[in-house]
């Protein structure tokens, strides 16, 4: 049996959309998957039935990364239960009409969307380093190229739009990403990448969102050639997941196409690392790391 068997995925935003299916993609592989999401139910039903359909094991954890505690817990739990984690895929998000500050006083959709995944790499790097040869990678999204940060208006105090919230969050997505593969250079052990998966209409991910934009998300889905499929999405990821063209590039940003240019802003090295600064802050860890 081969390394790629044998792997070990922790996979967030696992219980629906491009997640669900990569879960059952990647247990079909005969990958180990440790599937995060905040659906109980979706998730035992997931874990149950991906599990008996293919040669690889599905294992459900529940979280919502609205809070650090959560993320915390979870990265405690993964490596209690699990001998080695090959792969971190980030996944997790969410858009939501109304400007939410989480009980960690940050904004809701930035929280989930990128400190989250800021965290749990911090937690989880070393288990990915004693599994090396290993890969994180992030669902971004197109829609950063319309993103901006201003880390002096983090909470969105000034103005909010949902649409502005999410772009801005899939930006730090990218920049990240980029920042997290030039920290890791020259280490050898561990790769970072992002990828567009695509416009889905199918996806949960607007469940939260303003009516107006739950109706546009809809009508878009009508309109042929405007989206793509969870299914196509799903294969993107585990493409970045286990294809061997990935674990040895990093800093990428995937397309439909293969590696792409992302939005300038995501490459500026002093937005990166006054992000990456930041978010310690925000999550309470030393800036200093990898």
């Amino acid at each position: 049996m081969n390394h790629e068997d044998t792997r070990t995925v922790l996979l967030t935003g696992a219980t629906s959309g491009i997640g669900a299916i990569a879960a059952r993609k990647l247990a079909a592989t005969g990958a180990t998957v440790a599937a995060v999401g905040r659906d109980a139910d979706r998730g035992r039903r997931l874990a149950e039935d991906a599990t008996a359909e293919n040669p690889g094991t599905v294992r459900f954890h529940r979280a919502d990364f609205a809070t650090q505690d959560a993320v915390r817990r979870l990265a405690a739990d993964v490596e209690a239960e699990y001998d080695r984690l090959d792969v971190l895929a980030h996944n997790a998000g969410l858009s939501t009409r109304e400007r939410t500050i989480t009980d960690d006083g940050a904004e809701l959709t930035l929280a989930v969307n990128h400190l989250a995944p800021y965290l749990l790499t911090h937690e989880l790097l070393g288990s990915l380093r004693d599994a090396a040869p290993a890969r994180v990678l992030v669902t971004a999204s197109g829609v950063h190229t319309r993103g901006t940060l201003a880390f002096d208006d983090l909470r969105l105090e000034r103005e909010y739009s949902a649409l502005a919230a999410y772009a801005r969050s899939k930006l730090a997505n990218v920049a990240f990403t980029i920042e997290l593969a030039d920290r890791l250079d020259g280490d050898g052990s561990v790769v970072a990448n992002c990828f567009h998966p695509g416009f889905i209409p199918s996806t949960d991910l607007f469940r939260d969102a303003a009516p107006r934009t739950r109706l546009f998300v809809r009508l878009a889905a009508a309109v042929p050639g405007i989206g793509t499929t969870a299914e196509a999405g799903a294969d993107r990821l585990v493409e970045l997941a286990t294809a061997p063209e990935y674990g040895s590039r990093s800093g990428l940003y995937v397309g439909d196409d293969g590696p792409r240019d992302p939005a300038p802003a995501a490459t500026d090295p002093e937005l990166r690392e006054e992000l990456w600064r930041v978010s310690a802050d925000l999550v309470g860890v030393d800036p200093d790391w990898p």
